[in-house]
């Protein structure tokens, strides 16, 4: 796979003796932190949860919130929430939507672009989110790719999340394109592990976690610009 870097991504350095088999014939995108920058955004809402019902928290707890859907995580920690609904605690999050203080939603670099250019040539693209329908909808409409999409597969279209395969093979399934000839592009831990689950190769965006916390990933880059399409065989950086 080669990859067009910006020069600060060499420190994270590129995993040589990877590759991806071709033909690479679909890109399959993660939404937040990969086409856009709300990670930070979304931690901050998970804390003011946390902390609305005095349950201790730190970075490595909110960390277990990404690219993950909230109602997975919270179900895994009812406990910390006794004779709370999930429903509830959900509809509370979004509520801190429009609290004062919260960072902006921009797009990643070259997310746009680089979903124009896969466009323009011809592959189909796809998005497969842990976030909800109209969130997706109304992101992806901001940025300027939603017509560009042939489908999304949002938090409501599965069974189980991310790191569960399921998203990813059913835009695959959608696309009638085979796993094994789609690549995933991807910020978090749980998404790459879904990902490289459904037999796809994966490139990594180190928007939200450090590019060496990434090493699942067929490849870590800083953001999405300058990479290039159709993808190739091999992955050694052009800078």
């Amino acid at each position: 796979m080669t990859m067009k870097h910006r020069p600060q991504s060499r420190e994270w350095g590129t995993q040589v003796g990877k590759t991806v088999k071709p033909p690479v014939k679909a890109a399959l995108f993660d939404l937040d932190g990969t086409l856009i920058n709300t990670e930070r955004r979304s931690m901050a809402m998970w804390s003011m949860l946390l902390d609305s019902h005095g349950v201790v928290h730190d970075e490595v707890v909110l960390r277990g919130f990404m690219g993950r859907r909230g109602r997975d995580v919270l179900t895994e920690s009812a406990h910390l929430f006794p004779g709370k609904r999930i429903d509830d605690l959900i509809e509370e999050v979004f509520s801190f939507q429009d609290h004062p203080g919260l960072p902006d939603i921009v797009p990643v670099p070259g997310a746009a672009e680089l979903v124009r250019r896969v466009s323009e040539y011809g592959s189909p693209v796809a998005v497969v989110t842990s976030a909800g329908r109209d969130w997706a909808e109304e992101r992806l409409a901001q940025v300027g790719i939603r017509d560009l999409l042939e489908t999304i597969v949002s938090a409501h279209d599965v069974v189980v999340g991310k790191p569960d395969p399921e998203g990813f093979l059913l835009a695959a399934a959608r696309l009638s394109v085979d796993p094994a000839h789609c690549v995933a592009f991807e910020d978090s831990i749980a998404g790459i592990t879904a990902a490289k689950a459904a037999g796809m190769a994966c490139v990594g965006i180190a928007t939200t976690h450090a590019g060496t916390e990434l090493a699942g990933a067929d490849l870590v880059v800083a953001d999405l610009t300058g990479v290039a399409w159709p993808l190739s065989t091999t992955n050694d950086p052009a800078v």
